[in-house]
């Protein structure tokens, strides 16, 4: 459902499979994996061919380097591919939860992104394909699909800057303290967290006279509805948050 169904309009089948806290289990991906090669009829089904994984995930939560290396081995073991999405790479680097480093990523999967856009860049992100045999023509895909910058250049330079005395592993422990700050504000108020994440996602449970009160003071992002009187909204802080703003969405959620 996610990005306008962007997936399926290039002709591949999303399979969800269900997991917890926003993650895919290694032991649901095994289970799922198993009862598809058993499948005699399986030649008539949709094949899957690669695992979909985001770090941090949907709902700020993190995979150990326990579970993306068990979940790399069954990649592996069913000839899958395995991509990790890194939209928000940032802040699961700068969290203190985290074990997963740049060279783990780049050991455990085909092809993973380092976010920009939501990290400091101006625009972008950074395709890192560490076996480039795997991907041999994914220069000519990106002009086959009308993606590739004739200024390329620009996008390459700010990734420099990122790296530069490892800005890009501390950039998001800002974002990650001032979520730190949310959670208490909410604790406060007693509106339940939905799932307590290390990094810069703050999700809640909130009724839906106090969402109506929130609505004309500060912005969040709708994620589902809990139950009849209730859903769960999130707030997000990033690498630019301010302060004073901080201490503005704090006192909001302490008055509601």
């Amino acid at each position: 459902m996610h990005e306008a169904g962007a997936i399926e309009l290039t002709r591949h089948k999303v399979l969800p499979l269900k997991g917890k806290d926003g993650k895919l289990s290694p032991k649901a991906l095994e289970a799922f994996l198993s009862d598809f090669a058993l499948d005699e009829n399986k030649a008539h089904t949709v094949q899957p061919g690669m695992v979909y994984l985001s770090q941090p995930t949907e709902y700020g939560s993190l995979y150990s380097k326990a579970e993306l290396t068990t979940i790399s081995e069954l990649c592996k073991k069913h000839q899958l591919l395995l991509f990790v999405d890194g939209a928000r790479l940032a802040y699961a680097l700068a969290a203190p939860e985290n074990d997963l480093s740049l060279p783990d990523l780049a050991k455990l999967c085909d092809v993973f992104y380092i976010g920009g856009t939501k990290c400091g860049a101006m625009f972008g992100e950074a395709v890192v394909i560490p076996d480039a045999g795997r991907l041999p023509h994914f220069f000519t895909s990106i002009k086959q699909h009308g993606a590739l910058l004739s200024k390329g250049w620009l996008l390459g330079l700010q990734f420099d800057e990122l790296f530069r005395d490892e800005l890009y592993l501390h950039i998001g422990e800002k974002a990650n303290a001032y979520a730190r700050e949310i959670k208490a504000a909410l604790k406060d108020a007693g509106l339940p967290l939905f799932g307590d994440y290390p990094t810069n996602q703050v999700l809640f449970v909130i009724s839906h006279e106090k969402m109506e009160q929130l609505k004309k003071q500060a912005q969040y992002a709708y994620m589902e509805r809990y139950d009849e009187n209730s859903s769960v909204i999130r707030f997000c802080t990033s690498w630019s948050t301010r302060e004073e703003d901080v201490k503005k969405c704090c006192e909001i959620i302490r008055g509601l």
